[in-house]
């Protein structure tokens, strides 16, 4: 979504073309900028390969869960067990990860969202706050740090006009969301507010959702320079049924496991994030933007094997030197980042550990674009990265396992080409490094002790594309092949139902073939209306090229938890001014569950649909009512697999998330 164009509708709100053609309804690679590669841009001179979900693809289905959107872009495939426990995997990048998301870099408006041990979880905001989300895939440390899978960048909703917006939506499993949001806008400021509240009571045991959150942008302009602010408070209690073995997957799928219903376990906890953004035209030439940024996250956790106490806290910097040429580009920036994190395990009242980490995180990038002539853009960069961590143990009882790690200097390399000899045809070439540290807790032994033979996973990407539309736009095509090798692979081993270790396990690679289209297959004022459809196709083959684990040679197997391929179709249907439905067609391949092959989960398909219409109240309001139905044909299938998961004490390993069933919502939405 272009800045500016966000309710851009109520101004028009009884012209045919804002119902029939939202501004966001399509990717039009001439039009859509972009700012994903650290410097706005066109969609069509961007040297690599991105994916944009625009406001009205955010809110594709209920609005309540990001892996609906994320899921529809080819190349990401997120898990998604609970709306506490989620799994973003881009290209095969981070599929091992156990219960969160450790290899992509995360930012909100430019502010990075990801802790220094490298997990982010852009899943919790509110989606009624966002207006875009960029997804870069791949390596993308030249361009954002550390971080294999790639980058998410969300956008907050922007306003031209003083707006309120007030939402309700009921749904299955006792599911309700509720919104207020408003803007007020001068000829120097802007003011946005949303608070959104969700609960749902959940399909399995133990699986009450509650999250409570405010997201607030405010901005100034004057001449030659402007100042944006950015706050996010969220609360969140949320139950945790976990994973099951097979039997109780295929036989009572609403249970949560017998060991976390037993006890009740739950989450809760508290995050907030702020920054402050100051932009300064230093010449019609020279550009800094500086931005000052906070975060803390406090949380307890509820486990049947010990309870999680832990908080961190966290202050950094992101400054970018911009410089805009008649035919070359410069970005000079760095990222730094300090956080100090606490966590206390106890057990039936007694304290079992207590340690401080003390985490740094320095990053120092540029990057230069020249263009020869306005239809050749060529794009060199290279990042330097240096982590520390420093653990402190404060539990006396267990000895002292305090220490430091100083990983090396990491230097990241990419280049890019963009070749667009027409406005509606381009082609793009990629290559660069990318690499992911290990976590503090990954640097660990079983016994708490740091291993400092432990090594960063590394990797280098080759992508080809090619972005197409024709002259009218009613086809968009855009396709892409890659290549991934990675070294030094990061490896969580599972020592005890709570005890996680990180070790080096040899080479994979990765290869595959990615293709989005949107097209309009008919458009008219009166009935039959406007047919748009939106295409995305995955294929891959991730597998391990050299990888011994425990004697156990895995050479040439199929890495677990990645899909072969996944395939989604919407089709779009505005038959009248005011009316709309929506038809949606996923189908998820098999995945391995383990390292070996030896298991495996089999392909899904689900559907959704979802109806619109719009009621014009006056001419500077309108209510908006929606419904829908998912999973329409009550598919049984997983939504979250743990791979390589082990029982203990006799027990099935519990490998499965168990996804929802047929299940129905429907809103109300009041705009003016």
């Amino acid at each position: 979504m272009l800045p500016g164009t966000y309710l851009a509708q109520a101004q028009h709100l009884y012209d045919s073309s804002s119902f029939i053609q939202p501004a966001d309804s399509s990717v039009l690679i001439d039009a859509v900028t972009v700012e994903a590669y650290q410097l706005s841009g066109r969609l069509r001179t961007i040297p690599g390969s991105i994916s944009i979900l625009t406001g009205k693809e955010i809110g594709i289905s209920d609005g309540t869960n990001l892996a609906y959107s994320l899921n529809t872009l080819p190349g990401v495939y997120m898990h998604s067990g609970t709306y506490t426990t989620n799994r973003i995997v881009i290209r095969g990048m981070g599929s091992r990860t156990p219960y969160n998301t450790n290899r992509i870099r995360a930012y909100l408006n430019d502010i990075p969202l990801t802790s220094s041990d490298g997990i982010s979880s852009p899943e919790e905001i509110d989606l009624q706050a966002l207006g875009r989300v960029e997804i870069v895939k791949g390596p993308s440390s030249a361009l954002y740090g550390s971080g294999l899978g790639g980058s998410l960048n969300q956008h907050t909703r922007t306003a031209n006009q003083n707006t309120g917006n007030a939402m309700l939506q009921y749904g299955s499993f006792n599911t309700f969301q509720s919104s207020l949001s408003g803007s007020h806008i001068t000829q120097r400021s802007e003011v946005l507010g949303h608070i959104g509240y969700l609960h749902s009571d959940g399909y399995r045991q133990n699986n009450r959702y509650d999250r409570l959150s405010f997201l607030s942008t405010a901005g100034w302009r004057k001449t030659g320079w402007s100042l944006d602010l950015t706050l996010l408070l969220m609360g969140v209690n949320a139950g945790i049924p976990s994973s099951l073995g097979k039997t109780m997957y295929e036989q009572d799928p609403q249970a949560a496991a017998p060991a976390w219903n037993a006890i009740g376990g739950f989450k809760r906890y508290f995050k907030g994030v702020a920054g402050i953004t100051f932009t300064r035209k230093l010449s019609p030439r020279w550009t800094n933007k500086l931005i000052l940024f906070g975060r803390e996250h406090n949380s307890y956790e509820k486990r049947p094997f010990n309870n999680l106490d832990d908080r961190s806290i966290s202050a950094g910097l992101r400054n970018k030197l911009s410089f805009y040429g008649t035919k070359t580009d410069l970005v000079l920036g760095l990222e730094w980042i300090r956080e100090q994190y606490d966590w206390t395990l106890d057990l039936d009242g007694a304290l079992l550990n207590m340690n401080r980490e003390n985490r740094s995180h320095l990053n120092v990038f540029a990057i230069a674009y020249y263009k020869p002539d306005p239809h050749l853009n060529i794009s060199v960069a290279g990042a330097l990265n240096h982590v520390t961590y420093r653990l402190t143990d404060l539990y006396e009882l267990n000895g002292n396992q305090s220490g430091s790690r100083n990983f090396p200097l990491m230097l990241s390399p990419r280049i890019g080409i963009n070749y667009s000899p027409i406005r509606s045809w381009a082609i793009y070439a990629s290559a660069g490094h990318g690499f992911s540290l290990p976590s503090p807790e990954e640097t660990l032994l079983p016994e708490g002790d740091v291993n400092h033979d432990i090594r960063p996973e590394q990797g280098y990407q080759f992508e080809l594309g090619t972005r197409m539309s024709d002259f009218d736009r009613e086809l968009e095509l855009d396709v892409t092949l890659y290549w991934i090798e990675l070294k030094d692979l990061l490896v969580n081993k599972r020592v005890t139902e709570d005890v996680f270790t990180g070790i080096n396990a040899g080479k994979t690679r990765h290869q595959g073939f990615e293709m989005l289209v949107h097209s309009n297959i008919f458009a008219y004022k009166d009935f039959p209306g406007k047919l748009s459809t939106v295409f995305s196709y995955t294929g891959t083959l991730d597998r391990f090229i050299e990888f011994t684990d425990d004697t156990l040679v895995y050479d040439g197997k199929r890495l677990p938890g990645i899909p072969d391929q996944s395939v989604h179709l919407q089709l779009a249907w505005i038959p009248m001014q005011i009316f709309e439905m929506s038809v949606d067609f996923h189908y998820t391949g098999y995945q391995y569950l383990d390292d070996g092959n030896s298991l495996s989960n089999p392909g899904f398909f689900l559907s959704n649909l979802k109806l619109k219409a719009w009621i014009p109240v006056k001419k500077t309001a309108v209510l908006r009512l929606h419904a829908g139905i998912n999973n329409l044909t009550n598919a049984r299938y997983a939504s979250m697999l743990i791979v390589n998961a082990q029982g203990f004490g006799g027990a099935e390993p519990r490998y499965y998330y168990p996804g929802l069933p047929r299940h129905f919502f429907a809103g109300i939405q009041y705009t003016f």
